[in-house]
């Protein structure tokens, strides 16, 4: 036979087993969909709330990351001095004056100063610095001095070709619009010869 618990019952019962505090990202989400007009509690959007922070905190995961263990080492003492270039890495990142994604491709080149590093810990890398709220321009920056200052090569250059949301959902509603930009240090900033190299490589297309 069922019981059904007085108020005093259950209030001690919450004591000895409290509730699992509420997730802070899953109820700011829950309240904003209350303000833009939605119901949370409709059928179709009830886990929208939790859906919505495990891909927020995937998206800006890189915040959790250090440089250092992501390249883990992976240098290698080498007589090359030719340009390196790894090109159309796929880039994701959030914008942080609108929070709307923007993507598209990063392309990556230097010049081994008697080291080089694990092709697979650029791409690596880059995804460090995109999955944080970011701006085009410093995300760039930030890949271009991380390897600078890591590999210590003669040059780096970082081109990343983009298309954001925030242009093609709404302001300017520019749907072909794609922003480049770019990042040269060394003898990539010094040497025209080089810089003009990786341009090509990265123009053309297999």
């Amino acid at each position: 036979m069922s019981k059904v618990m007085r108020a005093d019952e259950l209030s001690k019962l919450e004591e000895i087993e409290p509730s699992v505090p509420a997730d802070p990202i899953t109820e700011a989400v829950r309240n904003l969909l209350r303000e833009v007009g939605e119901d949370p509690e409709r059928e179709g959007i009830l886990k929208t709330p939790a859906r919505v922070a495990r891909s927020l905190r995937f998206l800006t995961s890189g915040y959790q990351q250090d440089v250092d263990k992501v390249l883990n080492g992976a240098l290698y003492s080498v007589a090359y001095d030719e340009m390196v270039i790894v090109k159309d890495i796929e880039v994701f990142s959030l914008c942080e004056h609108h929070l709307l994604p923007f993507f598209g491709r990063c392309h990556v080149a230097y010049v081994p100063n008697g080291k080089v590093i694990g092709l697979s810990k650029i791409p690596r890398l880059v995804d460090v610095f995109a999955r944080r709220l970011q701006v085009q321009e410093r995300l760039t920056v930030q890949i271009a001095e991380t390897i600078m200052q890591k590999i210590k090569p003669q040059g780096v250059g970082v081109i990343i070709e983009a298309r954001h949301l925030c242009m093609i959902m709404r302001g300017v509603e520019k749907q072909n619009s794609i922003a480049v930009t770019s990042h040269m240090l060394g003898e990539f900033r010094e040497c025209e010869m080089t810089r003009s190299e990786f341009l090509r490589l990265v123009k053309e297309r297999s």
